[in-house]
């Protein structure tokens, strides 16, 4: 438009007119951007303060249930102030108070005439404690043993009277190990000639238990002392000896 109004585009137009369309054009405008400025609508202010208003606190705890203090007065007793019962007990009990004891009088439940030696009003069974009692028969003597139970008969001589032998079993772990020697066990013989208890002296652990397994199946002739079978402690030696 302002090309169109600077730039002449043909005859007969004359340069004041030119000037004067353009001064009515800046006046438009001029007019166009004051009017807006003169009339500026006021904002809602309710809404503008409520956006930067902050919200309120929430409200303080309520405090807390004080505890109830009941404050007990004591009664004072004041005797001018008593007053009857309101209702008479048909029957009162009486309280009847023993006697004292005459002074001469005996513990009660002692012996009747007393004991020489005793007072009045003295303790019961004092004197009759202090009297001395008869000892009481001696215990009766043990009974006299016949004989010994159980004798001690060396290994060598135990081992004539053998009567069944059960040879032990080679370990075959020992036989590997080229192990050998002698098992020492201390025994018990019964009466019967049975072994009763078996207990290792010495040697190797792994020929142990093949010896006492051994042993146990022992029998010995049974040994008599006055005429009766008794026990015997001995002492047995097993062998293992590997053949070369």
């Amino acid at each position: 438009m302002f090309e169109q109004s600077l730039v002449p585009s043909g005859k007969g137009r004359r340069p004041w007119t030119v000037a004067l369309a353009l001064i009515g054009q800046v006046f438009v405008l001029t007019v166009l951007i004051l009017i807006p400025l003169l009339y500026v609508q006021s904002l809602p202010m309710r809404e503008f303060t409520s956006t930067l208003v902050a919200p309120p606190p929430p409200p303080p705890p309520p405090p807390p249930p004080q505890a109830r203090v009941v404050k007990v007065v004591p009664r004072k007793f004041d005797a001018s102030k008593l007053t009857a019962p309101k209702v008479v007990p048909k029957e009162i009990a009486k309280v009847v108070e023993a006697p004292p004891p005459p002074p001469d009088a005996g513990a009660v439940g002692g012996i009747p005439g007393g004991l020489p030696g005793g007072q009045p009003g003295g303790v019961i069974a004092g004197i009759a404690n202090s009297v001395p009692k008869a000892a009481p028969p001696p215990p009766p003597p043990p009974p006299e043993k016949t004989g010994p139970q159980r004798v001690h008969v060396g290994g060598n001589v135990q081992a004539a009277r053998l009567v069944k032998e059960v040879k032990p079993a080679y370990p075959p772990m020992a036989k590997q190990a080229r192990i050998s020697g002698a098992v020492r066990l201390k025994a018990i013989i019964g009466p019967d000639g049975a072994i009763r208890n078996l207990n290792v002296i010495s040697g190797h652990p792994m020929l142990v238990q093949s010896a006492i397994s051994a042993v146990k199946q022992w029998v010995y002739k049974p040994t008599v002392l006055n005429g009766q079978p008794v026990e015997v402690d001995t002492e047995i030696d097993v062998n293992f000896t590997l053949a070369s």
